[in-house]
């Protein structure tokens, strides 16, 4: 399979950007420098807010500015583009239209490791704009898994820990954490998707288990993959 350049379209967060870009170097099976993926990143910080617009709390689209990055990407040689944003695949279709090279879907991925690993019900841990797009619900359940949603106290929690803690720069409130855990696993759940790249930082942080599928791994392992690369290990 032909080599390709890979294009990370960030800032949404930076820290999920530079997290991502990590897990790609320390995941692909390489030797030396030049056997790593030649990768190009954005890490645009003024990209507006995801979830804000689409609850309807700013008019500020970021869809517009997204495309343009997918165009500088492209100018910049990439030939694959991946978005290290849960809630940014809202736009997908929007997004994948405006871009000139291919874009890979978090979402789907994520949901079809989940089904591929065995689970059967799935806890979605995201933004308050991933959950109210369906996103996630609409991917599992196409992968005939069953779905928990957080209820409204617990999702307070976990946008909690998103914008408070780990975007602000802030510890993981522990406490906090374990109520969230314990809503899903009294649920039910056999696994639990971390459907937002600031989550991902909480399952280094706190060193989360098993039970949790972080979508900004199966991502960055998918990126790997696409551009013709081997997984470290395989």
């Amino acid at each position: 399979m032909e080599k390709k350049i890979l294009g990370i379209l960030g800032g949404v967060g930076p820290l999920a950007t530079m997290m991502i870009g990590e897990m790609i170097v320390r995941l692909t099976k390489a030797q030396k420098d030049q056997e790593h993926i030649h990768t190009i990143i954005t890490n645009n910080t003024s990209i507006p807010d995801r979830t804000a617009y689409i609850l309807g709390k700013s008019e500020e689209n970021a869809v517009p500015v997204m495309v343009e990055d997918t165009k500088r990407l492209a100018a910049a040689g990439a030939d694959l583009i991946i978005i290290p944003c849960n809630t940014a695949h809202t736009f997908y279709d929007e997004l994948s239209d405006g871009s000139p090279i291919p874009i890979l879907h978090m979402i789907h991925e994520t949901a079809a490791r989940a089904a591929k690993d065995g689970a059967k019900k799935i806890g979605i841990l995201a933004t308050s704009g991933t959950i109210q797009s369906k996103v996630y619900q609409e991917a599992c359940r196409a992968h005939g898994l069953e779905v928990v949603l957080p209820d409204a106290d617990v999702q307070n929690k976990v946008m909690a820990v998103i914008y408070e803690q780990i975007k602000a720069g802030e510890p993981v409130d522990l406490a906090m954490w374990n109520d969230v855990e314990q809503f899903m696993t009294a649920n039910g759940c056999d696994r639990v998707i971390l459907g937002c790249t600031e989550l991902s930082i909480v399952k280094r942080e706190l060193g989360l288990g098993d039970l949790y599928l972080d979508s900004l791994t199966v991502l960055a392992e998918q990126a790997i993959l696409a551009c013709g690369y081997e997984l470290k290990g395989q």
